[in-house]
């Protein structure tokens, strides 16, 4: 840039470091949202972001930068998000403990891909034992069956599955038992509490509701990671303002 401009990379840098984002107008509207969070860097100059995104105009409404993903961060999120004046239809989330209380008032979908990772964090990519395999193939159905049919597939595999899920290993150390199979048990218990949120999109059709977090991860958080694997030299400050002008731009 220095050569481009006929200009000493000093001032170069002081430009740079000189240049305020523009923060554009919202304009206050009824909107369908997804919202999740993403990180930044590694170790010591590790930082996060947060977004709420229009799934209508699919442009980002609010964000702000954060240390940790927690449900403080998603209350501040929400707070300026009304106080913009829009008002929330709905929100795709990816289920984090507290996040559907949050948003208690207004229809909320849990992302099924994130409900998908934890079902593979709990049972792996290729489980070995008969119920996790079935397990694991049902909750591939999502986004495939009505939440009756869901319903259905879920009651049948506990339903046959029952007396092994109720197995219990005796410890020698305390002297006592617990259950054998906890992960497939943790596996189950997730999907059972987030069935409420798992079909929210197919009972409101006329919000078009999304059933993933997919337009975030893939759409916004991956670009800006690209973005920034390019200016991957610069601090921390030039980093969140390069994301911040790359957002406004996307909200114009």
């Amino acid at each position: 840039m220095a050569l481009k401009y006929h200009r000493s990379e000093r001032w170069t840098r002081e430009q740079i470091h000189a240049y305020k984002v523009t923060i554009n107008q919202r304009t206050p509207r009824e909107v369908t949202l997804v919202m999740d969070a993403t990180f930044f860097g590694r170790r010591i100059d590790k930082f996060g972001l947060i977004v709420a995104k229009n799934i209508t105009t699919l442009k980002p409404i609010s964000y702000h930068f954060i240390q940790t993903e927690n449900l403080a961060e998603y209350s501040r999120l929400k707070s300026s998000i009304l106080s913009q004046g829009f008002r929330i239809q709905s929100i795709t989330i990816d289920g984090k403990r507290g996040l559907f209380s949050l948003f208690g008032d207004i229809p909320v979908q849990m992302c099924h891909f994130h409900q998908q990772a934890i079902i593979t964090r709990y049972l792996t990519r290729k489980p070995k034992l008969k119920a996790s395999i079935d397990l694991r193939r049902i909750t591939g159905y999502l986004g495939d069956v009505s939440e009756k049919r869901f319903v259905v597939l879920l009651d049948s595999w506990y339903n046959r599955h029952k007396a092994f899920l109720q197995e219990k290993t005796y410890n020698e150390e305390t002297g006592k038992r617990h259950y054998t199979h906890r992960r497939i048990r943790s596996a189950f218990r997730s999907l059972k509490s987030n069935l409420p949120y798992l079909f929210t999109y197919k009972n409101y059709p006329d919000l078009n509701i999304p059933n993933t977090t997919n337009t975030l991860d893939g759409g916004l958080f991956s670009p800006m990671k690209m973005l920034l694997k390019v200016h991957h030299r610069i601090g921390i400050e030039i980093k969140k303002k390069l994301i911040t002008d790359y957002l406004e731009k996307q909200v114009k």
